[in-house]
């Protein structure tokens, strides 16, 4: 795996993918020590758990995962001397399509999210943590249980770890590969053993009800593996890697009609969408222009190539002033892409040039999600299914000319009425491909 990344960008920063592409940089636990691993542990362990916690707020680390909900201010929410076992769980399911990054941790680097995970561990008083992987990774779990193996013979997993009097024990869990299981309690649910239907929340928050009904806290590979190096550089300096409220790196998965696809670890808010596409990925494929653009995995909504979006920023004397900024001048970040409507997600970038047909690249998201669908909640269980069988037939020329219409129908009336957010993740594509390129779903319509 290590042959597919190119040296770094001038524009990458790599931490968290610092080990992992060092060329004769192996997964073992004696690779890891000489290269300074578990020193972060230690370290923790001689601190107080809630300046632990209050370091990783002042980092501004968000969750990589796609909700981007900021990591301190989720594990502040579990009750440390409660009464209650507590329960850490690493989402390493990764699968949302265009997302190509935790997988490259889990095979080159695992020391590094076992660490970040007993870091958080005796932050949160929790003694057992899983790792959930899903079971198209079959190389990843047997790496990953062999570290843990690793940890644990030379102390620092298990009984009184480190000398510290803490214990805290980690095992691998493998998934079926359903795309629901990326849903925080669709993982847990699973992880108990059964069908995985997401809870409703309220009241079946993970920090309050999660696994066994016990507080659980749920967060992905990269995610971890930050916490581990926030106490490598400093929450102080962590922080001023990104922007405002939103500190460090972030792996951007880069994918599709570019020269040099793959994943790029870059400060948070470091490059622009054009900076991305033209500089560190080296441009659109020769002859071909630029079309469309999905920020954040494929439930991110699509942008459209020349667009333009009203983004609302500081000016010089600190007022807000409203600034036209094109698409290929959108900062990076969890805020400007929120602002032009869509998301930053799990970083998927998905590129697509003007040999791209928009039905049928809809058509092939909308047959994945009619797919993925646990069909525990009727709109979303029925909509996705009709909505694949409309552009389905209009791909194949049967179009009819009430498709958009019916398709807009249906989606809006998924959108906001399911358990979790899997309804959005489904409707999104098709609302937002028919609000950009209206003209290509009504000549397939008619």
């Amino acid at each position: 795996m290590k042959s597919l990344l190119l040296p770094p960008h001038p524009k990458e920063r790599r931490i968290v993918f610092k080990n992992a592409w060092t060329q004769g940089y192996t997964p073992d636990i004696d690779c890891y020590e000489k290269n300074g691993g578990y020193a972060e542990l230690k370290k923790a362990l001689g601190m107080k758990p809630e300046a632990i916690i209050d370091e990783v707020k002042k980092a501004n680390l968000r969750g990589r995962g796609g909700a981007g909900f900021p990591c301190g201010v989720k594990w502040g929410f579990i009750k440390r001397d409660d009464g209650k076992p507590h329960y850490i769980t690493c989402n390493a399911d990764e699968s949302e399509p265009g997302t190509f990054k935790d997988r490259y941790i889990l095979h080159n680097d695992p020391h590094q999210l076992i660490e970040g995970m007993a870091i958080a561990a005796f932050a949160l008083n929790v003694n057992l943590a899983y790792i959930y992987i899903r079971c198209e990774f079959p190389k990843a779990a047997g790496i990953v249980t062999k570290a843990i193996e690793e940890a644990r013979a030379k102390g620092f997993l298990g009984k009184n770890i480190m000398g510290s009097g803490f214990d805290i024990d980690m095992y691998v869990h493998q998934g079926a590969g359903a795309y629901i299981c990326g849903e925080e309690t669709s993982l847990i649910e699973s992880l108990e053993g059964k069908r995985p239907y997401p809870r409703i929340k309220p009241p079946y928050f993970p920090a309050v009800l999660g696994l066994y009904m016990s507080p659980t806290i749920v967060n992905n590979v990269e995610t971890f593996c930050h916490v581990k190096q926030i106490f490598k550089i400093g929450s102080d300096e962590y922080a001023k890697m990104g922007t405002a409220g939103d500190g460090g790196t972030r792996v951007m998965c880069v994918s599709g009609d570019v020269m040099r696809p793959g994943p790029y670890e870059i400060p948070a808010g470091g490059v622009t969408l054009g900076e991305l596409i033209n500089d560190v990925c080296g441009g659109m494929k020769p002859g071909r222009k630029l079309k469309a653009i999905i920020p954040g995995g494929s439930s991110s909504k699509i942008l459209r190539a020349g667009e333009t979006f009203k983004i609302k920023e500081k000016g010089p004397d600190g007022e807000m002033i409203e600034k036209e900024v094109p698409l290929l001048d959108l900062v990076m970040d969890a805020a400007s892409l929120a602002a032009a409507g869509t998301m930053i997600g799990s970083g998927g970038v998905i590129v697509m040039d003007d040999s791209r047909n928009m039905l049928w690249a809809l058509n092939n998201l909308n047959t994945f999600y009619a797919h993925e669908s646990c069909g525990q909640c009727t709109p979303c269980r029925e909509g996705v299914l009709w909505i694949d069988k409309m552009t389905t037939r209009m791909v194949n020329g049967e179009g009819i000319s009430q498709d958009p219409a019916t398709l807009k129908n249906v989606a809006d009336n998924i959108a906001g009425r399911t358990v979790c957010a899997f309804g959005e993740a489904a409707s999104w594509p098709v609302q937002s491909f028919l609000q950009k390129f209206p003209e290509e779903f009504e000549v397939a319509a008619n």
